[in-house]
Formats: C-alpha cells, sequence, structure tokens
C-alpha cells in the first residue's frame, strides 16, 4: 500500500486538489484528519466532488472544527481540544482494517462489494494549512506528520517567492526525518524555479500543475496518473 501525507508551504496552496488527482488516479482513500472550517464547506466533500468515488474512498474526520482558523483557534473557539494521539488512533484503526481484509475478494459483482473491508491500494492523507500550522499548544502538523511516519508529497506555488518557501519546508521535514517523496507545483509553469527547487532542495518535482480554467475528471485523472508515475521512477 502506498501511503502518503499531503502538505503544503501554506495555505490555499492547492492540497485538496493534488489529494482529489492522487485518490481519482490511485483509486484509494482519502482522509482529511483535521477539518477547520465547516461552516464553508469541508474538503472531504470538495475531493467525493471532484473526484466522483463512494463513501468506501472517504474515512471520517478526526476532528471536525467550525471556523475556517488556524486549527489551534478553530478547537478554542468550539471548546475543543486537538489531540495528536486521537488522530494516532483513528490512522491505526484504518490501518488495521487494511491489513485485516488484504485478501478481500475484489472479484465480487460491484454492487455487493463493502468497499470499507477492501484492501487500501493507496492512503492519501491531506493536512490542515502548511506545516508549522499549530494544532494545539505543544504540537505542530509537522508533529503529527512525523509521529505518523509516512511520506510527505509537499504543495507549493510556481509563482516568485515559491523558492524560499519550499526549500524552509523541505529543511524542516528533514529536520524531524521526515520522508519526502517528492513536490508538486502549482500555478503558471516556471522551469527556473522548478530547476532551483530540484537543485537545492535535493528533490523531484513530480508535476507542474498549470491553472485550470475547469476542473474535470479527465484533467484529474491526467495529472494524478502524471504524479503516480514520477513516485514510481
Amino acid at each position: 500500500m502506498d501511503s502518503f501525507f499531503i502538505s503544503g508551504t501554506d495555505t490555499g496552496i492547492g492540497k485538496t486538489l493534488i489529494s482529489a488527482m492522487l485518490l481519482l488516479a490511485s483509486g484509494g482513500r482519502y482522509w482529511k484528519p483535521v477539518q477547520s472550517g465547516t461552516i464553508e464547506g469541508t474538503d472531504t466533500e470538495t475531493v467525493r466532488k471532484l473526484t466522483g468515488l463512494g463513501d468506501g474512498h472517504f474515512e471520517k474526520e478526526s476532528y471536525m472544527l467550525e471556523q475556517p482558523l488556524s486549527p489551534h483557534l478553530s478547537a478554542q473557539i468550539d471548546n475543543n481540544h486537538i489531540h495528536i494521539g486521537t488522530i494516532l488512533a483513528d490512522y491505526e484503526n484504518i490501518q488495521t482494517r487494511g491489513r485485516k481484509h488484504a485478501n478481500a475478494d475484489t472479484d465480487a459483482v460491484a454492487d455487493t462489494i463493502d468497499y470499507n473491508s477492501l484492501p487500501l491500494k493507496s492512503f492519501i492523507i491531506e493536512g490542515a494549512g502548511g506545516l508549522l500550522v499549530p494544532l494545539n499548544e505543544n504540537d505542530l502538523v509537522i508533529d503529527l506528520i512525523a509521529e505518523i511516519g509516512i511520506p510527505v508529497i509537499l504543495t507549493s506555488r510556481s509563482t516568485l517567492g515559491t523558492i524560499n518557501h519550499t526549500l524552509l519546508s523541505l529543511e524542516a521535514l528533514r529536520s524531524r526525518n521526515v520522508p519526502v517523496a517528492g513536490v508538486v507545483m502549482s500555478g503558471p509553469f516556471n522551469p527556473e524555479n522548478k530547476k532551483a527547487i530540484e537543485t537545492y532542495g535535493r528533490v523531484k518535482v513530480l508535476a507542474e500543475i498549470p491553472v485550470l480554467s475547469e476542473i474535470v475528471k479527465p484533467d484529474l485523472l491526467l495529472f494524478g496518473s502524471r504524479m503516480l508515475d514520477a513516485l514510481r521512477t
């Protein structure tokens, strides 16, 4: 099973779109453990709508917070508190289900398949905001990533400033011994920024996602497949 944690150099960087692309191309499952901003809808709902995939491809959030703010602040407003241990327990339960049914009969008639009982082909976890966003008074998103221990796909912009932001994020991940699978750049094509990130960041840019005037499934599948191919080479 391939598992990846989708993080970014900033909020609103394209993590949800990248997650949808990878999910559709891999046929795996998606999980957003901490959803901040349910008042504006959830990322799980967005990915479900973009991909058209059924319930069996989505895991329930560990925390649903109403205000679209940093998770630690949104939790305070909701009189809630984010515990990394709770998220890790949910993660282990998901993993256990996948292992338990690793030999499930996938040749069953489609209408009778219980997708929640099938082995995980891939597992896409989307983070909240950037790496150093606080979850509580002690823990940052990057601390959760380090505890989970799966490779990170870092989403970054292609525009001015991205070299600094991306290299700082890579340095933070490596300082905690978090494996980095690669970088995905979003925005207008910028070959010089791509070259700089690959050279100075010692990392592969898995894909460059242009500004899409319309988000349609063929494009999601195309870019998702490109990312998966790049991960395998």
